[in-house]
């Protein structure tokens, strides 16, 4: 067995809407049948208990080596804890090659568990061991480390369920929300609208402490000092018990609490100095430690906290009532248990030797033995949920102190007797107020109820209404997508829009260009979608992204199939149909939102039938507007877009909406190029489907130019001599007969085609393009150039020369080794009344070329 390419699917894609690992795998012909290899399931599941049933539905198919790779990736992700559950195996055409597709939660965990279930097969097939619980450790720790921390994780999932897109920009805590102009951030439950000078006043304890009695909140009395023996002087100013802190702190970092002798001062003062040069002294406040979360502006949940603790039972020492604790399976290294293992450390062990116990003491049954002074629950420490114990007044305060530090999510720390009587009444305070707060003590309270912290953030960052979404339409198709997306585009920006636009030209926002090339994939659609200046997005969605990462988008408001045709690109990576070819283009329909439509294109079978997979709306478009597909969908009063030969009428049933005459797109030519007709439906039904109205899509359709500027290599025109240049990128079948008939009915007196064929497609597709054209034009010019594609020098010209036996218009034909040699000697030829058709492979250096040469 071997592993012939890996892809990592990233967004919905041709199995699912899952991210996933798509992988080819080549089998030999005995392991092409698990039951023929002795006893292989037996050995296998000796390795891997927990590997669940490889026949689904109970059937008892044979099943591959393959199978085996994929149902042990997916089963070690899921014993590593991972939420994962769908997984494929698909064989392809060629005897002993599959598609291995195994979904993943986290990238990283998802390959290595790949990896670690083929030394699985490997060591199955060697009889040699396997160690699964290495395994799994080493799964699940990457897991813990890579996965979203609890506070993170419960603002993404509260998203998620708003239906709010989100991307994680980072290996950490940063993530986006929404798209375009609507997007937000955060780090942990630090979000983009906190003021970075809010969290730095909150980092200055002194300050913080100024600003909130000034606001008249209870804080306790203090100083800031930079030795030991101010510390101590101001202590004693204080009187009775004092707090350490650092003046620049945060998460309880460097607090040294309840000490009074000069002698706890001066130690307490050192463990201050590692966190800042500046430290406070304030008067302790007794009683209790609790942590109050504001959001915005309410009180959204609150927990008492108590430091890492064990309580004695008589027989066991501290040391080992810590050891008894930590096996609680509450509790764990990371984020993932209710609690965290208690951290027995030097701080830890300094705090016994304060109180006069040493690791060896044993407590007295029922004796509580604190084991530091702060509550922080990342040292062991518990938290109980008090949320509805809080009283108004102190919520309130809450309220006030994180306004006035001017934070939107804040962790404000309070020490009183009793969270259920206001502060000043009992000589409690606000002692802190922090950015950035932990989540965990509220949505996994030691004790209590759980609070829903992640949707109050969600809920205070996109009030009840928003989803941060922007429209989105993803265009596909094997022919006229460019055009239609830059179309689409077009009559978006007559709103007043800033569009985000990737084509096969390059990616475009506000009509600007940040990059150029085939910019068609996912990876441009993400980032179309992260510009803060993209109000609108317009994504050509071509197969090959489609295939190597999967959508850049988790769904659309507008699915736009164009064609599909005899297909292109056929017979590579698995695509060996057009019916293949379908299954993939349809990706986007399946994606299209429940209040979004699909355009389609009626007169296409392939395309009409995808209908069938949309969970939104469906628009039908076709020039004949008798077509039965039309007639039918329009019967059952739905949209239909058509073309009555004088205007492209749009109609609900009976009802007809917008009427635009064709006379008024020039890009159409009065409606002679049937193919561009074709694609301004295809716009007005997108356009349509997103609200516009039909003033703003008559002027878009009259003022949008087809010019090599605007929309280059689609049938740009210039002038040569009296004769018409056409320059267009078509290279497939179906553009040939689209641009044959269109140059047709323009009734040229003498017709020519520039051609050449790419070699990474079948002989018999290279043949089509000269079968087609040799019927439809007088003299044809045949190169070889750039595009040869792993064919031999020569090779393309020959099949394409095949293509033109037994063709009946063509009179001459010509071969020539260069593009632009190509362009020169069919320019030479041309006279007046005649029309050139160029088909340009180097699209914007051949345009170059020809606008040097020619006139627009």
């Amino acid at each position: 067995m071997e592993i012939t390419r890996i892809r990592m699917l990233r967004g919905p894609n041709l199995w699912s809407r899952h991210t996933a690992l798509e992988a080819i795998v080549s089998c030999e012909e005995h392991e092409r049948a698990m039951d023929a290899i002795p006893q292989f399931e037996t050995k296998i599941r000796e390795r891997f208990p927990q590997l669940g049933s490889m026949h689904r539905g109970g059937h008892a198919e044979s099943l591959s080596l393959a199978h085996a790779l994929e149902h042990a990736a997916l089963g070690l992700q899921s014993q590593a804890g991972c939420p994962v559950t769908f997984s494929r195996t698909v064989p392809a055409i060629d005897a002993g090659i599959f598609q291995v597709i195994v979904e993943y939660s986290e990238e990283v965990v998802g390959r290595m568990a790949f990896d670690f279930a083929f030394a699985l097969i490997q060591s199955t097939l060697n009889d040699a061991p396997f160690d699964l619980a290495a395994a799994l450790s080493e799964l699940e720790a990457l897991y813990e480390d890579v996965r979203l921390g609890p506070s993170t994780g419960s603002i993404v999932d509260a998203a998620v369920q708003r239906n709010i897109p989100y991307r994680r920009m980072t290996e950490g805590s940063m993530v986006q929300f929404g798209w375009g102009s609507k997007q937000k951030r955060i780090q942990a439950a630090e979000t983009s609208d906190t003021s970075a000078i809010a969290e730095a006043i909150a980092q200055d304890k002194e300050l913080t402490k100024n600003l909130l009695a000034a606001a008249g909140v209870s804080v306790p009395i203090g100083d800031v000092v930079t030795t030991a023996d101010e510390a101590w002087l101001a202590a004693q100013r204080i009187g009775g018990a004092i707090v350490l802190k650092p003046k620049d702190g945060n998460q309880g970092k460097g607090v040294v609490a309840n000490i009074q002798t000069e002698a706890e001062v001066r130690a307490g003062f050192v463990v201050t100095q590692a966190f800042g040069r500046e430290t406070i002294v304030e008067r302790f406040l007794p009683g209790a430690d609790y942590r109050l979360l504001v959001v915005g502006n309410r009180l959204a949940a609150a927990a008492r906290r108590e430091p890492a603790q064990v309580v004695g039972d008589g027989t066991h020492s501290i040391a080992e009532l810590v050891e008894l604790e930590n096996k609680n399976p509450l509790r764990g290294d990371g984020h993932a248990t209710a609690l965290t293992k208690i951290r027995f450390d030097e701080i830890a062990l300094a705090h016994l030797a304060s109180l006069n116990f040493t690791p060896q003491y044993m407590p007295k049954i029922g004796e509580r033995i604190l084991l530091r002074n702060n509550a922080n629950l990342s040292t062991g420490g518990t938290a109980t949920d008090v949320t509805d114990d809080v009283h108004p007044d102190v919520a309130a305060s809450a309220v006030a102190a994180a306004k006035m530090i001017g934070l939107d999510v804040a962790g404000v720390d309070i020490l009183c007797e009793s969270i259920y009587q206001p502060l000043e009444a009992q000589g409690g305070g606000i002692v802190e107020v922090n950015a950035a707060p932990g989540l965990r003590m509220h949505l996994k309270p030691s004790y209590g109820k759980s609070r829903p912290v992640g949707e109050d953030i969600i809920n205070m960052m996109y009030p009840l209404g928003e989803d941060g979404r922007i429209p989105v339409v993803a265009v596909t198709g094997t022919n006229g997508k460019t055009t239609t997306v830059r179309l689409i585009a077009h009559l978006l920006s007559e709103t007043g829009l800033r569009v985000g636009m990737t084509t096969t030209d390059g990616v475009y926002i506000n009509q600007r260009l940040i990059d150029s090339g085939d910019c068609s994939g996912p990876k441009s659609a993400r980032n179309v979608l992260m510009h803060p200046d993209t109000d609108a997005a317009v994504l050509e969605t071509a197969r090959g992204g489609l295939l190597r990462e999967g959508l850049g988008f988790d769904r659309c408001e507008v699915a736009v199939v164009t064609n599909i045709g005899v297909g292109d690109h056929l017979g590579l990576n698995f695509i060996s149909s057009v019916e293949d070819l379908a299954i993939l283009k349809r990706v986007i329909v399946q994606n299209v939102a429940p209040s979004g439509a699909a355009v389609l294109n009626a007169a296409d079978p392939i395309v009409a039938k995808m209908a069938d997979v949309c969970t939104g709306r469906v628009i039908f478009f076709a020039q004949n507007q008798h077509h039965p597909v039309v007639a039918a969908h329009r019967a059952k009063n739905k949209k239909v877009i058509y073309c009555d030969g004088t205007h492209i009428i749009a109609s609900k049933g009976a009802r007809v909406l917008y009427r635009f005459p064709v006379s008024e797109i020039p890009f159409t030519q009065n409606g002679v190029l049937g193919f561009q007709v074709e694609n301004a439906m295809a716009a007005i039904g997108a356009a349509w489907a997103l609200g516009l109205d039909a003033e703003k899509i008559a002027r878009g359709l009259h003022s949008f130019e087809s010019s090599a500027t605007a929309v280059p290599g689609r049938f740009n025109q210039f002038q040569h001599k009296g004769a018409t240049v056409i320059a267009d990128y078509g290279h497939n079948p179906d553009a040939m007969r689209a641009l044959a008939s269109a140059i047709e009915a323009m009734k040229p007196k003498q017709s020519h085609v520039v051609i050449s064929g790419a070699g990474d497609r079948r002989d018999e597709d290279i043949r089509d393009l000269t079968r087609i054209l040799g019927n439809a034009f007088d003299h044809v010019i045949l190169y070889e150039d750039q595009c040869q594609r792993g064919r031999e020098t020569g090779e393309v010209l020959k099949l394409l020369r095949e293509g033109l036996v037994g063709t009946t218009k063509t009179k001459q034909v010509k071969e020539i080794y260069g593009e632009f040699l190509a362009i020169d000697t069919a320019l030479d030829s041309l006279s007046e009344g005649d029309i050139c058709l160029i088909l340009i492979d180097q699209v914007e250096e051949s345009l170059a070329y020809l606008k040097e040469k020619v006139q627009p």
